[in-house]
């Protein structure tokens, strides 16, 4: 049965545009049914149009407080009645509320090797850090940063000559790959989770 998938994204969106390529190539058995955005100038919304996709804005900066454009935004994620919602650069930390109304029904993406490297500049961290291997994690939306159980892991090395956009560059070939992926595992009905572990099947 077709999934239905509604993605939040802030920015330029990638990611969302490598999930629309994997349903258009048949590799997800789901609909993309709305793209929300915080932000109105976000070139995802150009993808979304493109695409045929319905854009939901949610513009952060017109609400009064984070309490009540929470309120619009689950009201609009309620609307779109989806099986799972994909944050796909999506860059603001969601509330308790709506991380509660849909529970194994959130994903996202992390670029980097959780629970390694949370919250921004993850890439700048790992060479920071100066580990040797750096790469993306898929995982559900739980309560806490980056915290969810994980679904998918992928990783790159870290160079000696890298800095953090380098780095960044080539573990964002690997989001492409592992985004698409997990989602299309979810929509398979695939994935099991019991407590922070995420079974394959």
């Amino acid at each position: 049965m077709t999934k239905r998938i509604a993605v939040l994204a802030s920015g330029r969106g990638s990611n969302f545009q490598a999930v629309i390529d994997a349903i258009g190539a048949g590799q997800i058995p789901a609909r993309c049914v709305a793209l929300i955005t915080d932000n109105p100038d976000a070139f995802a919304v150009e993808r979304a149009e493109k695409a045929g996709i319905p854009a939901v804005v949610i513009d952060y900066a017109s609400f009064p407080s984070r309490e009540v454009y929470e309120q619009a935004l689950l009201h609009a994620m309620q609307e779109q009645h989806a099986d799972l919602f994909v944050l796909a650069g999506y860059m603001r930390i969601l509330g308790k509320g709506i991380v509660r109304a849909f529970p194994g029904r959130m994903v996202n993406i992390h670029p980097a090797l959780l629970p390694s490297f949370t919250g921004l500049h993850a890439q700048r961290q790992a060479v920071e850090y100066g580990v040797k291997i750096a790469g993306c994690t898929v995982h559900f939306v739980d309560e806490h940063l980056d915290c969810g159980p994980i679904i998918l892991q992928r990783s790159v090395p870290v160079l000696e000559t890298d800095d953090e956009d380098t780095l960044a560059e080539r573990i964002l070939v690997e989001e492409h790959k592992a985004f698409p992926e997990a989602i299309r595992l979810f929509c398979e009905d695939r994935l099991n989770i019991t407590g922070r572990r995420v079974a394959i099947r």
